[in-house]
């Protein structure tokens, strides 16, 4: 099992030094999450809260991930660091493959990139992407990324992209993985079908074990069944060692963590201190403990 520490939308100059204590707590990746703006009107709803409700996203910092990581990396050694997730439809494939490869390479392999399609029909508007068929257009993406992580001559041809063969220079020596997230029947399918893992944005244990059976049916229906697969899930029960040793005999393989409710409107009340004692209790109560 791994251990992923989640905070976000803090103050940016708090970065460097919580990444720095989790590695040096024990901790194997620090998970980056990715929002481009703040829209004066909208109505969409959020579907991981209980209300639905977007304006605890207002006035809270976002650094854009692909800027983020490398800054971080630079002043670690050994962690990881893991999007949670990148809007991926809303973006161009191919200058998506160039920024992943490019942050694969500058961190050393250290990166793994999260996907999920936007709940904000308004990201879709400000970008100038059709809401309408995201899923479809976002397994184009994932296929495009994949080709071009393998450093050869590689073109596309399809129902939204359509380019003559080009090649990305450099790739890391191994492929940046692709972890799909979302709840939804698509999204798994997704996952099982195209991603190199599947994410877990929350919820009750039956749940879970309910949606990692799906995602496990798709693969070995796919002829992947034997391939690698990463599972990222929240859940209470990794906040004991007893209960991460439940996830990990279910076939997650890494824990995300939070101590403290983001969805909350306003500013992030902890202090550096406050978060840095957080950290460490669960370092020494439950990865300690669980590792032995």
């Amino acid at each position: 099992m791994r251990f992923s520490l989640a905070e976000s939308m803090i103050e940016p100059s708090m970065y460097a030094p919580l990444v720095q204590a989790a590695e040096a707590a024990g901790y194997d990746s620090f998970v980056v999450p990715d929002s481009i703006c703040y829209p004066e009107e909208g109505d969409s709803n959020y579907p991981y809260n209980a209300d639905g409700n977007r304006e605890f996203l207002e006035g809270k910092p976002f650094i854009e991930p692909f800027s983020l990581i490398p800054a971080l990396a630079a002043v670690t050694e050994r962690i990881r660091f893991t999007t949670f997730v990148v809007k991926l439809p809303i973006r161009h494939p191919v200058i998506t493959a160039k920024q992943i490869t490019s942050v694969g390479v500058i961190t050393g392999g250290r990166f793994g990139f999260g996907v999920g399609t936007s709940p904000w029909r308004e990201d879709y508007r400000i970008t100038e992407i059709p809401w309408e068929r995201r899923g479809a257009r976002m397994n184009e993406c994932i296929e495009i990324i994949n080709g071009l992580q393998t450093g050869e001559q590689f073109g596309y041809s399809g129902e939204f992209y359509d380019f003559p063969a080009c090649q990305l220079c450099p790739v890391p020596d191994q492929k940046v993985p692709i972890l799909v997230g979302g709840h939804s029947t698509m999204a798994l399918e997704r996952a099982g079908r195209l991603g190199d893992g599947w994410m877990h944005a929350g919820g009750d244990a039956d749940e879970l074990a309910r949606m990692m059976t799906t995602v496990d049916g798709i693969r070995a229906d796919a002829g992947r069944a034997d391939e690698p697969f990463e599972v990222h899930a929240i859940s209470i029960d990794a906040y004991t060692p007893e209960g991460v040793a439940r996830l990990a005999e279910a076939g997650v393989t890494d824990c995300i963590v939070g101590f403290r409710d983001a969805y909350q409107p306003g500013p992030d009340p902890q202090t550096l201190d406050e978060k840095l004692t957080a950290m460490q209790w669960y370092a020494d109560e439950v990865i300690a403990k669980y590792r032995g």
